[in-house]
């Protein structure tokens, strides 16, 4: 038997506003429910942030129902859990419902355990940090509830699990319940997957089908896992999706000239246009003289960004160095600054996510709900 493992799809963004962008999140999207159905997979696992936003645009509620709609029409059927990009904080019903009230596909972030072809799946919303210990409860439940099942337990969250990712963790894996067969994680964008001898089946993340705003410019791969449960063990398979290629390079000013030609051989056999960053550093820098060498790029590339660093910055680790993990630094700075990981997390990812989507009300309600908790703590 085997299954997809797709997750933060975010459909429905649009980055740097450019309708080439959120349509190339839609084309790998398409591509996953289409290698899907021919490989033959028995279901379907979507695990979370299936929208960027949670109103989406027609265009994304669309493009989910079509998917959603091929596969169902091959035989395959599909389970989704929400992710913090799906759920609104003005108590609006998410949209992806809709799909479970067509039976399009099935709702499981409840933490209720169903049965499908002999294969027990469960699954829980995003929890966020602060009500992580009112689900201690609930995984011993569940952990009790399927540890006789015979066959395959797949259990589906939507959380960093700190042993990935010890910033953006808000969980750790000894926190998770032990009977389950593979983890099915969503909210982390890079791909990882890891053992623990604690549990009885691998922790697998897929990552985001696409690049999103807060990953940056970097030159990597995306994708999602098609899992054989054939066996009592859990198997996964890497499925590398056709994203448009992103680069990121560095140059000395003086240099600039023969980067762009560099460039240029680089890139002028890409099939999809690329999107190019490159950091210039040095002195008596001219910007019309950039612009002018950057100009040459522009029938070869779908955006290209450029600026000047200093030797300074250009050495932190805060910046492109590891571009993978700009998040995490613009968290552990965040600590330092506000003095308080609370507070830099509620700052971070909670409050951030939603203001860089421009939905003011759900910020606002958003800051309301985190002042009505504050004055409940102090009474306590």
């Amino acid at each position: 038997m085997l299954f997809s493992h797709i997750s933060d799809t975010h459909l429905g963004l649009v980055q740097y506003g450019s309708e080439e962008r959120a349509q190339d999140v839609y084309d790998v999207f398409n591509q996953a429910i289409d290698t899907s159905i021919k490989d033959h997979v028995d279901f379907v696992i979507f695990a979370g942030d299936i929208f960027h936003i949670p109103n989406p645009s027609g265009t994304a509620i669309v493009q989910m129902g079509n998917g959603l709609k091929r596969l169902k029409q091959n035989n395959i059927d599909s389970f989704f859990i929400l992710g913090e990009h799906d759920i609104s904080r003005i108590r609006n019903t998410p949209i992806p419902y809709v799909y479970h009230n067509l039976e399009f596909s099935k709702y499981i972030g409840q933490g209720r355990p169903i049965e499908h072809k002999g294969i027990l799946i469960a699954g829980f919303d995003k929890i966020r940090k602060a009500e992580i210990p009112q689900y201690e409860d609930k995984f011993v439940a569940i952990d009790k509830a399927v540890q006789n099942h015979s066959g395959h337990k797949i259990l589906v969250l939507h959380q960093g699990v700190t042993e990935f990712n010890k910033f953006a963790g808000e969980i750790q894996s000894t926190d998770l319940p032990k009977n389950f067969t593979y983890y099915a994680m969503g909210h982390l964008h890079d791909k990882d997957i890891k053992h623990f001898n604690h549990l009885n089946g691998p922790i697998a993340y897929p990552g985001s089908i696409e690049l999103t705003t807060s990953e940056g410019i970097k030159e990597t791969t995306k994708g999602f896992f098609e899992v054989d449960i054939s066996t009592s063990e859990a198997n996964t398979n890497w499925i590398q999706l056709d994203t448009r290629p992103q680069f990121s390079f560095k140059t000395e000013y003086e240099e600039l000239s023969k980067t762009i030609e560099d460039i240029s051989g680089k890139i002028s056999e890409s099939k999809k246009k690329p999107i190019v960053e490159i950091k210039i550093q040095g002195k008596d820098i001219e910007t019309d003289h950039i612009q002018a060498q950057i100009a040459r790029l522009n029938a070869l590339v779908l955006r290209c960004f450029w600026r000047i660093s200093t030797k300074q910055i250009s050495d932190s680790s805060v910046l492109m160095d590891k571009p993978n993990v700009i998040d995490d630094e613009m968290f552990r700075l965040s600590v330092d600054t506000l003095g308080s990981e609370k507070i830099a997390n509620f700052a971070i990812r909670e409050l951030l996510p939603i203001l860089t989507t421009g939905e003011i009300k759900e910020a606002s309600q958003l800051i309301f709900e985190n002042f009505e908790n504050y004055k409940k703590e102090k009474k306590q």
